[in-house]
């Protein structure tokens, strides 16, 4: 892995003042915190992530806090993370690198490679078995069926792109080109995409998944089934706390409910 946990901690989050009042009390600034840390590491940026997804980079190897968007929901918590980089991936979106949707999210994200060999007009469906171990291919999870190919231009093959300009009975001037999609995946030189579906929230629980492809003569495909996938839902946020104490030499917070 490209991102580095070890060496970092003390990462803290803060809710920024808007304005404050005359008696010192303040008005939190919406959706932003500014997050600070410690790290003994040298001669690498620090990268923030928020509930998965890259939020910047620092401007220097020395820089300890950021300012990050952040979630405005009051339903859930909201999960920052550091990590150190290496100078050349400081600018890079190594999001995949984590867990996807981390299960304490309550929420799952299923990959599938997009192979030029699928069909036009193809379809997915998502199913689960909804934490019993036996899936239910009655009852979708999606609303509706994911499109493979919602632009006609992602479609390569005989006909489907700049008619005769390309390979013989193949014309691939629209598929992905080679190292630009997942690597290794596809036709050599060109390569493949994947897409990306992510679940409502689920309850906690062990559950599997499958995915069906359904042409556009309905014809369906053999389902392509999961592992096992723990999903537990996050923590809500904390309500009404007050510091009760702080011993900076053991760098020990303790918290109390008002």
């Amino acid at each position: 892995m490209s991102l580095i946990s070890n060496g970092i901690d003390s990462v803290r989050a803060f809710a920024l003042p808007a304005g404050i009042r005359a008696d010192g009390r303040c008005v939190e600034s919406p959706r932003s915190a500014l997050v600070r840390w410690r790290s003994v590491l040298t001669d690498v940026y620090y990268q923030v992530y928020v509930n998965g997804r890259f939020a910047g980079t620092t401007l220097d190897t020395d820089q300890r806090q950021m300012v990050v968007p952040i979630p405005g929901s009051l339903i859930t918590a909201v999960r920052i993370e550091v990590f150190a980089v290496k100078a050349q991936y400081a600018d890079m979106d190594l999001s995949d690198e984590l867990a996807g949707v981390s299960s304490d999210s309550g929420r799952v994200k299923i990959s599938m490679l997009r192979s030029q060999d699928l069909p036009p007009g193809a379809t997915i469906q998502i199913y689960s078995d909804n934490g019993t171990g036996e899936i239910d291919y009655d009852i979708p999870l999606n609303d509706s069926p994911v499109r493979l190919w919602p632009a006609w231009q992602d479609k390569a093959g005989f006909g489907m792109s700049l008619f005769g300009v390309s390979d013989f009975g193949y014309d691939s001037a629209a598929a992905v080109g080679f190292g630009k999609g997942s690597f290794g995946n596809g036709g050599f030189g060109l390569d493949a995409d994947t897409i990306e579906w992510i679940s409502p929230t689920l309850s906690a629980g062990v559950y599997k998944f499958a995915v069906v492809v359904t042409d556009s003569a309905g014809n369906k495909s053999s389902a392509g089934e999961t592992g096992t996938i723990t999903v537990t839902p996050a923590a809500r946020p904390a309500e009404k706390l007050e510091i009760s104490s702080y011993d900076k030499q053991t760098n020990e917070l303790v918290l109390k409910i008002a």
